[in-house]
C-alpha cells in the first residue's frame, strides 16, 4: 500500500475490504509506527467508510481517499481514484 508519489494533505491509500453497501465501502489502511516503549516498528490498521458514488470499486482495489465533508454519521471521505488492485497471493501471505 505504500506509494512513492507525494499524496495530497488529507489522503491516504488504502485496500477496499468491503463492497456490499451501496455507494460506500470500506477501506483499510497500513501504518507503520514505532512503538513508544519498545521501539518496534507496529502495523496499525484502520477501517474507514468511503463514499463511492459510481459503486465502480470492488475488493482488493488500491484506492486513494481524501477527507471530505460528513456525507452521513460515519462517512467523512470520498474516492478520489484507483490505484491498482492487490493480487491475492500477496494478500493472503499477509493474513497468515
Amino acid at each position: 500500500m505504500q506509494s512513492n508519489k507525494k499524496l495530497k494533505p488529507f489522503s491516504m491509500l488504502g485496500v477496499v475490504i468491503s463492497d456490499k453497501m451501496n455507494k460506500t465501502r470500506i477501506v483499510a489502511v497500513e501504518k507503520v509506527i514505532k512503538h513508544p516503549k519498545y521501539q518496534k516498528m507496529v502495523k496499525k490498521i484502520k477501517k474507514y467508510k468511503v463514499h463511492d458514488e459510481a459503486n465502480k470499486t470492488h475488493i482488493n482495489d488500491i484506492v486513494e481517499i481524501v477527507l471530505t465533508r460528513p456525507l452521513s454519521k460515519g462517512k467523512n471521505w470520498r474516492i478520489s481514484n484507483v490505484v491498482g488492485q492487490v493480487s491475492i497471493n500477496a494478500h493472503a501471505e499477509d493474513t497468515l
